[in-house]
């Protein structure tokens, strides 16, 4: 003997009414309708108008009993694109407390999803967090002191973060559904989501173990649910569907809006399509031509429903995507949505009840991907229908809706139990001041509740059932901070010193608000810590009154032709146990610290070092002796007077060097550099340049050889 169920898919556009024949776990599609809604009066999968949807449902409760009976209960499901998405951020401070254990992250998350519930309510005005239920959530991402980690388990560190996208379904959805189902005179029979029905008959418990994406493609919406690890983890909704491919064929084709479905619908089984546009001309194309017109726009839905899975998936690419629903014929759709996701192209597949094995159907019904998740509403809803659960927490009844293994913690945000209430209180913090630097000691972490379930300890991970009792016994609040002014220094012992073989006993400088006290002094709350010691090779100069040092360690510098010149070579070396150092090294205790005695330079030196050439000399062989032979090439000013170059340059000196016109050396100039004298004797002599005969004015050079002979 089979039995009939009857169920409604209420959509944005259109309610679909479907009769299933159940017999031995299998389903027979006997009957189905589909009825456009006459007005808006569904919006975003909430009914907006509860008369309208009910006068809609009621003439197709009216039409199947025509041929199936009388129709007294019904299975509802909430549309997908009624759920609310919304991701959150904590951080919770882990300093000085014990590793990370499974039931601290449990926690941690639950508080995450108090705090999306919290923020979903503050965009409304006059709602309440018990106004929405918790159908699900997923961890986008745990973080370690700012760094992403895979999980918190067994870490320590500062500060522990976990971000979540949760999804939230408003009780006024199901309770608008209730309403207009009793101006049908139809009694809820049960009730299921939309994206569980279409999973629970296209992906069976067994294969929810795998990462998989539905996606049902409807006209207004895409709705999206993601299965991992044997259960749903993540729901979610893009605004855009298959509505938008008709629209772009309506705007380049001027076709009207119903022609155009009708041409999108061809896409799928016609070559050559004709169309009539509404000035009245027929127009025909190829199959080919009106795809590459639409290709944009399904890229762009490919694109949104690629981004939307990413984001549940925690910007993974799911291991497979099922595509329901009419809007999942769009042309090209999954092999865009491949491209998007980085995905084989035999990852992705539009299902229609054609895989459900355990369906058959009359002849006349179309095995088309819309009836999967009407289909789905009937057999989830009679297999596995979503139901209150009542129980208590803390002595306070609660009832629950049922959409999933519930917890422990779904039982707590019912109850509007704060996450934060799971811990005692930290104890108060100590915040002082240390140098102009503000420090803050935190109080010990309090000891966390404990939950207990009919008197069993638990945690929030638990399963519950209808009846249990939850009882939060709270956890011990943490001691405040102490510290002493000892805790807060580094370093407080003095250090011993050498300066220029001077023995030097350097004091550190502490103050608590500006007065001088022990270092067992118990810090007070806002108490300002002055606190110095000699740390730095300047610092130990200043601490025993030796700065006058650093004059010494000034840069030699000089102004040469009014421009500003330094010589590290010339200045003072500080060295610090005997090996070069600056004024920012640091030093330890028993430190040495010496300046190299510097050098002083003379006139001749700095023209050496900057390439200028003071003197210009040749030497020549004169008479069987070496002479050398000078002339100023370069006149050296020293603060405005004339130097030699033996002239000892001071640090800060002026000095200028001012060219002087040279002629080239000829053979006279020698007498100028040599005592030999011409014999008074001599009547008659030769001047020779390297054996050959010239003149006192005739040129030489460096390297000649100068020859007077007498005859």
């Amino acid at each position: 003997m089979s039995t009939k169920l009857f169920a409604l898919d209420i959509g944005t556009r259109s309610v679909v009414g479907i009769i299933l024949e159940e017999a031995n776990d299998t389903y027979h599609v006997a009957d189905i309708i589909v009825k456009e809604h006459k007005e808006r009066a569904m919006v975003d999968g909430q009914i907006h108008n509860v008369i309208y949807v009910a006068s809609l449902i009621a003439e197709i409760k009216q039409t199947l009993e025509e041929k199936h009976g009388p129709l007294t209960k019904v299975s509802v499901a909430a549309a997908g694109r009624s759920l609310k998405t919304e991701t959150a951020t904590i951080s919770v401070n882990i300093r000085n407390r014990a590793i990370f254990t499974e039931e601290d992250i449990n926690r941690l998350e639950l508080q995450a999803v108090q705090q999306a519930q919290q923020q979903l309510v503050q965009q409304r005005e006059d709602t309440k967090t018990s106004h929405y239920y918790c159908v699900g959530y997923s961890v986008l991402h745990y973080r370690l002191d700012n760094e992403t980690i895979g999980s918190l388990l067994d870490q320590q560190g500062e500060e522990a973060t976990v971000e979540v996208i949760a999804t939230f379904l408003p009780r006024v959805v199901v309770e608008s559904l209730i309403a207009a189902l009793k101006r049908a005179d139809l009694e809820m029979d049960a009730l299921t989501l939309e994206p569980i029905a279409a999973i629970n008959v296209l992906i069976p418990q067994t294969m929810r173990r795998l990462n998989v994406a539905l996606v049902d493609i409807g006209a207004g919406t895409s709705d999206i649910a993601i299965t991992d690890q044997n259960t749903v983890v993540a729901y979610g909704m893009v605004p855009t569907a298959g509505d938008e491919i008709t629209e772009a064929l309506s705007d380049n084709y001027l076709l009207d809006f119903p022609v155009a479905e009708h041409i999108k619908r061809q896409l799928a089984t016609e070559d050559i399509i004709v169309m009539q546009d509404i000035l009245g001309f027929d127009q025909q194309y190829t199959k080919e031509e009106i795809l590459q017109t639409v290709l944009p726009t399904v890229q762009q839905l490919a694109e949104a429903i690629g981004q939307e899975i990413l984001q549940l998936n925690n910007n993974v690419p799911p291991k497979a995507i099922m595509l329901v629903g009419g809007g999942s014929l769009t042309p090209e759709l999954p092999t865009l949505l491949s491209e998007a996701l980085a995905l084989p192209a035999n990852r992705i597949a539009v299902r229609s009840i054609d895989a459900i094995p355990t369906i058959t159907r009359e002849a006349h019904i179309e095995a088309t991907p819309e009836l999967v998740t009407p289909i789905g509403i009937a057999i989830a809803a009679k297999k596995m229908p979503i139901q209150y659960m009542s129980l208590t927490v803390n002595g306070q009844i609660v009832r629950l809706f049922e959409v999933k293994e519930m917890t422990v913690g779904d039982a707590m945000l019912a109850a509007n139990i704060k996450a934060k209430q799971l811990f005692g209180k930290p104890g108060a913090a100590l915040a002082v001041t240390v140098n102009g630097q503000d420090i803050f000691i935190p109080g010990e972490h309090g000891q966390p509740a404990t939950i207990l379930l009919n008197g069993e300890v638990a945690s929030t991970k638990t399963r519950i059932t209808s009846h249990d009792e939850i009882t939060i016994i709270d956890g011990k609040d943490g001691k405040s901070a102490t510290a002493t002014l000892r805790d807060m220094l580094d370093d407080i012992t003095p250090i011993t010193i050498t300066i220029e073989n001077k023995t030097y006993t350097l004091q550190p400088r502490i103050t608590v608000n500006e007065k001088v006290v022990p270092l067992q002094t118990r810090l007070q709350d806002r108490d300002t810590i002055q606190y110095s010691v000699a740390q730095t090779v300047e610092d130990a100069l200043l601490y025993s009154e030796q700065t006058h040092l650093r004059e010494r360690l000034r840069s030699f510098s000089l102004f040469i032709d009014h421009k500003p010149m330094h010589f590290p070579t010339f200045s003072a070396e500080l060295r610090v146990n005997d090996k070069p150092a600056k004024l920012s090294y640091p030093i330890k205790d028993g430190d040495t610290i010496s300046l190299r005695q510097e050098t002083m330079p003379s006139i001749a030196m700095i023209a050496d070092e900057i390439g200028t050439r003071l003197v210009e000399s040749i030497t020549v062989t004169f008479q069987g002796q070496l002479i050398t032979l000078e002339k100023i090439e370069n006149e050296a000013h020293m603060n405005g007077v004339v130097s030699t170059p033996e002239t000892v340059v001071t640090n800060g000196s002026q000095l200028t060097f001012i060219p002087r016109e040279t002629s080239p050396f000829i053979f006279q100039d020698v007498f100028r550099f040599s005592d030999w004298q011409l014999p008074a004797t001599a009547t008659s002599f030769k001047v020779l340049r390297n054996n050959e005969e010239v003149g006192f004015d005739s040129l030489i050079f460096g390297g000649d050889t100068l020859t007077i002979t007498f005859e």
